[in-house]
């Protein structure tokens, strides 16, 4: 009796870029869970607080942001308590950047595993995407017991209904993280000193966006460099989730949309330089 093969999938050498190969994702995701597992036992495996770093690093970001631009510098946060309102733009931040850096080294970090063994590759940034998802997870929580406690010695703050667009929120920063991180992570198989630029890059960023100063303050006293801020999409990001959560924040539909925009633009670009990528990567990095 003659024996017929089945196969679930061919691996071909040429395919479309945009065909991330979801269904083999999919069926893959028994090694998507032990990947954000790996993520999580490694980076705290050998560390005193484990977990705990979750809450000490925005706590204590916000306790210094609190004191030098909020005490020393004077900056306004739109009479909102100011480790509420620093607390909201570095919770938000965290995990845009977390997200970027992290996957702008994916071809780099794996090499010894992509050259050994076949894998949808997609795997790899995605697997980071939710593992930094956890964290965010936790930070919020923090966030929503500092509210909590604003809320009850009377401080002023209300939620607003665009507290409805958290998922949209939490999407975009993601996206626009895999897909900034994606052509990053692509470039640097060629370009090794983008590896170098990308946390100083990040930071630098991170004052180019209103995580320590609202917009309405950049639009007022330095309108000149006012664009700069407005045009970075993750701008109208954390602007929406302050607006949502503490009902303070310069919110428009246009802006979010604009971000929308630039991240589908991002995550698609992104897609198609991974895909090229990954392809010869091997014998680059």
């Amino acid at each position: 009796m003659e024996h017929k093969e089945e196969h679930n999938w061919t691996i071909e050498a040429k395919a479309s870029l945009f065909d991330l190969k979801l269904n083999e994702v999919w069926a893959y995701r028994d090694l998507l869970v032990l990947l954000v597992r790996r993520d999580f036992v490694s980076f705290y495996k050998q560390t005193i607080l484990g977990p705990l770093w979750f809450f000490i690093q925005p706590l204590f970001t916000t306790i210094i942001f609190t004191f030098i631009f909020g005490n020393l510098a004077g900056i306004s946060t739109d009479g909102l308590p100011k480790p509420l309102f620093y607390m909201a733009g570095i919770t938000a931040w965290n995990y845009f950047a977390d997200c970027l850096t992290k996957t702008s080294t994916v071809f780099r970090d794996n090499a010894g595993i992509f050259g050994k063994v076949y894998f949808p590759r997609f795997i790899m940034p995605l697997s980071i995407v939710v593992s930094n998802l956890v964290r965010f997870g936790v930070q919020m929580l923090l966030f929503v017991m500092l509210m909590a406690y604003y809320y009850f010695t009377g401080a002023h703050f209300n939620i607003s209904w665009a507290i409805c667009l958290f998922p949209l929120v939490v999407l975009l920063m993601a996206l626009l993280g895999l897909g900034s991180g994606m052509i990053i992570s692509a470039m640097t198989t060629k370009y090794r000193d983008l590896a170098f630029l990308v946390g100083f890059g990040v930071q630098l960023l991170m004052y180019a966006t209103t995580v320590i100063y609202p917009l309405s303050t950049a639009l007022t006293k330095y309108p000149e460099y006012a664009w700069i801020i407005e045009y970075n999409p993750m701008t109208p990001i954390i602007e929406t989730f302050r607006y949502g959560f503490l009902g303070e924040g310069s919110f428009s539909w246009g802006s979010l949309g604009y971000a929308t925009g630039v991240t589908t633009a991002l995550l698609l670009f992104g897609i198609v330089i991974f895909k090229k990528v990954e392809r010869n990567f091997v014998d680059t990095v």
